[in-house]
């Protein structure tokens, strides 16, 4: 039997006409939105602001991680003109600061890597003040592919760590722990001026202890941003909840992140990786953003 949702994870939905006006510039652009397809439960508190995070390479995944919504099967064909649309439904919806993440692309021989860097370039170019934020799956580790990312210069880094060590094998059997650090401690090596950002879902049985020792390697990786969440199960075929973790206890993860020196710090039931993602921006690049502001004008 499913278990009840404790009433802090109850949502209030906004009026959806802003809603429907998002909805219709991606389908009319044949774009996707990690929103919809990992049916998060801020899309349509995000949407309402007219921000969302692109979905590029596709909508299908070529790997099956026990947490993650998104369908799975055979990789897409890539569209030439993704990179393109995504600029430009960006500055349509007057995006200051636009988040890229895609599925896993197993099947392709840079791992779709090619098309991250395409799409950042595109947004460079129409947007050039806007900050850019890349959530790239770990690309099996190839540094190739990283560096290709990294010298199309986004702004942010992001691969999510996802749990910690223990539970990877069941979380996550297609990735590594050790890799996933691996990659964020690159992008540091190729290029320092990036900054870099993981995240974390609690709920899954980890221990307290196990989630401040996560916290302890992403920071020796070097990174400088990281997002805390509530494991929410998206359907029965996936991994079940095992604790709604409090509120209270997400404020003292968050102050212990603040204590060993990470940049910026999200946690709570309801942040994701790219939830409200500006608010890093506007803590560490507030400048960039007064430009974006005023070129959006």
């Amino acid at each position: 039997m499913a278990q009840r949702l404790p009433e802090w994870l109850t949502i209030r939905i906004p009026r959806p006409d802003t809603i429907k006006e998002v909805e219709g510039m991606m389908r009319s652009k044949n774009l996707h939105t990690v929103c919809e397809s990992a049916r998060c439960p801020n899309l349509a508190e995000c949407w309402s602001k007219k921000t969302a995070t692109f979905m590029i390479l596709g909508n299908t995944c070529t790997r099956s991680c026990g947490f993650c919504a998104i369908k799975v099967g055979r990789g897409e064909e890539i569209d030439a003109f993704e990179p393109l649309n995504v600029a430009l439904t960006a500055k349509k919806m007057g995006m200051k600061h636009v988040v890229v993440t895609s599925v896993a692309r197993d099947d392709l021989a840079d791992e779709g890597a090619g098309q991250f860097a395409a799409t950042i370039l595109q947004l460079r170019k129409h947007l050039p003040h806007t900050i850019v934020e890349v959530l790239t799956p770990d690309f099996k580790g190839k540094e190739e592919c990283v560096r290709t990312v990294c010298v199309a210069r986004p702004d942010i880094y992001n691969h999510n760590i996802e749990t910690v060590e223990r539970l990877h094998t069941i979380v996550r059997p297609q990735a590594k722990y050790a890799r996933t650090l691996g990659l964020l401690r690159l992008v540091r090596e190729i290029d320092p001026s990036i900054h870099t950002k993981s995240g974390i879902m609690l709920g899954l049985g980890e221990t307290k202890d196990e989630v401040v020792r996560t916290l302890e390697d992403l920071r020796d990786a070097g990174v400088a941003a990281v997002t805390i969440g509530q494991y929410l199960r998206p359907t029965m075929r996936h991994l079940p909840v095992v604790e709604y973790v409090h509120p209270d206890v997400f404020k003292e993860y968050e102050k212990i992140g603040d204590a060993m020196g990470f940049a910026f710090v999200a946690s709570g039931p309801f942040v994701r990786s790219s939830y409200n993602a500006i608010a890093f921006s506007e803590k560490i690049m507030a400048d960039r953003i007064r430009l974006a502001e005023a070129a959006l004008a």
